[in-house]
């Protein structure tokens, strides 16, 4: 069941199919013949992409360009050393989400979920179907199934914590999701975050939660970060393991010569997400 949080699920795919024109056009595509091809009239589609980013769709439109990720290296590009320099630990306020999360013991973690019970559902992102997954401490799981479909999704999911029981409740887990998405209310409490992994894995989560929105930064800064600099692929293939997306945003670590590199729920996505964040901080 999903469970709709807004009408951003058809927000994604609208820009999906942004996306792939202008990679086919580039950004001398107008704003007449991109909506034309869209089968939008040019003032709905402006409409469309301002509601919902704040942004004109011509300022989007160079969000969602091939070179984009280079610019963000040389624009917003953040460093973690101030981060790395108070120890990456603690709870607390952390970025701008306003998140709080615990991490399982390594012991728990090697028992591979034996003993946890998870809760899921379906929701309605601004990237398209998501797969929330949640314990009592707070959301364990978040993937996005608009690249991969929801069977694969699903069964990617099950796979991290094989031995755990997995119960359907989405209204359980309904209140963190849209807080997780932004959803103004004052009755929202911040979102809970249960961090299941390796201690490697852990250190190299909590650094990307010290990456603002907006901002980007690399690989190899992340394994500075965490004291392996030279683990740059260990720490790589941490940053693909992560099971909460965009709330501990891999989609913001990028190579050093500016290419987006690899995310685990379809480079579309993360594209989606990264012009998504530039926009919200420039709106």
């Amino acid at each position: 069941m999903n469970v709709q949080t807004s009408e951003s699920g058809y927000h994604y795919n609208v820009m999906r199919r942004a996306i792939e024109l202008i990679d086919q056009g580039g950004e001398s595509l107008s704003l007449e013949e991109l909506a034309r091809q869209m089968d939008m009239s040019p003032a709905h589609f402006q409409r469309l992409f301002s509601r919902w980013t704040g942004v004109s769709p011509k300022r989007y439109q160079q969000y969602l360009t091939l070179g984009h990720a280079k610019a963000l290296l040389r624009e917003r590009f953040t460093t973690l050393e101030t981060a790395h320099s108070v120890g990456l630990s603690g709870s607390g306020r952390l970025h701008d989400l306003f998140l709080k999360w615990e991490a399982m013991s390594p012991g728990e973690y090697a028992r591979k979920g034996a003993g946890l019970t998870i809760y899921w559902g379906w929701f309605e992102s601004p990237f398209g179907p998501a797969l929330v997954m949640g314990t009592a401490k707070g959301i364990c799981g978040m993937a996005f199934a608009a690249e991969t479909g929801e069977e694969a999704a699903m069964q990617d999911m099950l796979s991290r914590w094989p031995l755990a029981d997995f119960v359907e409740d989405p209204m359980r887990l309904r209140p963190w999701v849209l807080s997780a998405f932004g959803a103004a209310s004052d009755r929202l409490e911040p979102t809970p975050l249960y961090l299941i992994g390796s201690p490697l894995q852990i250190k190299v989560w909590e650094a990307l939660m010290q990456i603002p929105s907006g901002q980007v930064t690399t690989y190899s800064q992340i394994a500075q970060a965490v004291g392996t600099p030279q683990a740059v692929r260990a720490v790589g293939t941490a940053v693909g393991r992560n099971p909460v997306s965009w709330l501990i945003p891999c989609h913001r670590a990028l190579r050093k010569s500016g290419g987006l590199g690899g995310y685990h729920w379809g480079l579309p996505v993360k594209r989606a997400m990264l012009a998504y964040e530039a926009a919200q901080a420039d709106a």
